[in-house]
């Protein structure tokens, strides 16, 4: 239930008192027929002044705008930002700080930390692997020192061999004369990872073995030493996977750091979007009241309008009315199953606000009721339209069917 009462008890003074007769006969007749130049001049500089407030109020409209563009290009660097991570998303509501844990974020390191521990970590970790792939050296200078070797230590001369379908075969060939110039390069162009160098080992047995017979010495040859280089490398794969592990576990480390870098910058961002929003809040607020001081007041019978077209909203935009007045007014219960609401004791701005407010409101029902009427009317006509075709239809068949009996009638008779 809404109340909504109003005060009856004002009244207007319409009369205007007397000009004194002593002031009328003071002004002389030339005086009153001169052309009031000063009078012009005054109205002009209203006019100035006038335009000067109104473009004054524009720039800081536009000053908003620009603000708000830019406020919005930032909150979406955040919303983009805590879209993509698992990170709590700090609160962003307007009006109220957002709560930080700034000793924290002091320990946070930076980008450009990172990025030097970055470079310090991968320069370590590929020393290590270094040493590594000189420890696996001992395991290669095994295998090709065997005395089976020699078919495998230089490239195959396919044309000295006439092996004219090898690279249908083939698709990677591989030799140790190649692995050894890959291990021993310093161009930067060699293996990074021991691994690699595992894989082009077994590339060059298996190469064998897969263009060779079965029988064939090469084939075997190469089978008996792979198997022995496998044998090494099972007892050298554990000081690889624990390589493996510490890199992996200094990676996940490094990620968590930029992750945290990040959330501190977007935490910074966020607070940052958070003062500007008040200001702006402000600064629209201040809009506001200049353009309420600067319009007339709002009448009893406006107030008597407002007060009778709050009563015809649907409850949605009721609700977004009493909200407009619990704006100002915090004490209001917006939220009452049963309100009670004083027009009169509303500010100027309250009323200035709900009267627009209602206007567009009541509006834009006007025009959904207006739809569903020529909807309505749309789908009678049709119902309508659809009867009188079947009427029509209904109408030829009983007609076609009495001339049919007439025609019969008629051939009996004659």
């Amino acid at each position: 239930m809404l109340a909504l009462p109003f005060s009856s008890a004002i009244e207007f003074s319409t009369l205007r008192p007397p000009i004194p007769t002593e002031l009328t006969t003071a002004i002389p007749m030339d005086k009153i027929n001169q052309p009031s130049m000063d009078v012009t001049d005054i109205e002009q500089r209203e006019m100035d002044g006038t335009a000067a407030k109104v473009d004054d109020f524009k720039g800081r409209v536009d000053e908003i705008i620009t603000k708000v563009d830019r406020l919005e290009h930032r909150v979406s660097e955040v919303e983009q930002f805590y879209s993509t991570t698992e990170i709590k998303q700090p609160s962003t509501s307007r009006n109220a700080p957002i709560l930080i844990d700034k000793d924290k974020e002091k320990h946070v390191p930076s980008m450009k930390k990172l990025q030097q521990d970055a470079s310090r970590r991968e320069a370590a970790a590929a020393k290590r692997m270094q040493e590594l792939m000189r420890q696996f050296g001992t395991i290669f200078r095994q295998i090709t020192q065997h005395k089976w070797a020699w078919p495998f230590m230089q490239p195959v001369d396919v044309e000295g061999l006439g092996l004219h379908d090898y690279y249908q075969i083939i698709d990677r060939p591989m030799d140790f004369s190649t692995i050894k110039n890959q291990m021993e390069a310093m161009d930067g162009t060699g293996y990074k990872h021991v691994r690699e160098i595992c894989s082009d080992v077994r590339l060059v047995f298996k190469n064998a073995m897969k263009y060779n017979d079965e029988k064939s010495d090469v084939h075997v040859m190469a089978k008996t030493l792979l198997e022995k280089f496998e044998e090494k490398w099972l007892q050298f794969l554990p000081k690889v996977m624990e390589e493996e592990k510490k890199r992996e576990g200094e990676e996940a480390e490094a990620r968590f750091n930029v992750q945290l870098a990040q959330e501190a910058v977007h935490m910074k961002l966020a607070r940052d979007i958070n003062n500007e929003l008040c200001e702006v809040d402000m600064h629209i607020e201040e809009l506001r009241e200049m353009i309420v001081k600067r319009c007339r007041r709002i009448s009893i019978m406006e107030k008597r309008k407002l007060g009778i077209d709050l009563t015809k909203l649907c409850p949605g935009d009721l609700s977004k009315a009493l909200e407009i007045i619990a704006q100002n007014n915090p004490s209001f219960p917006s939220t009452a199953e049963n309100v009670e609401l004083d027009i009169n004791a509303q500010s100027e701005s309250t009323l200035w606000r709900l009267k627009f407010f209602v206007k567009d409101a009541l509006k834009d029902e006007h025009k959904n009721s207006n739809k569903d009427d020529d909807d309505n009317i749309t789908t009678k006509n049709a119902a309508i339209a659809q009867n009188d075709g079947t009427a029509s239809k209904r109408k030829k068949e009983i007609c076609d069917a009495v001339a049919k009996v007439a025609k019969r009638r008629n051939k009996k008779l004659g």
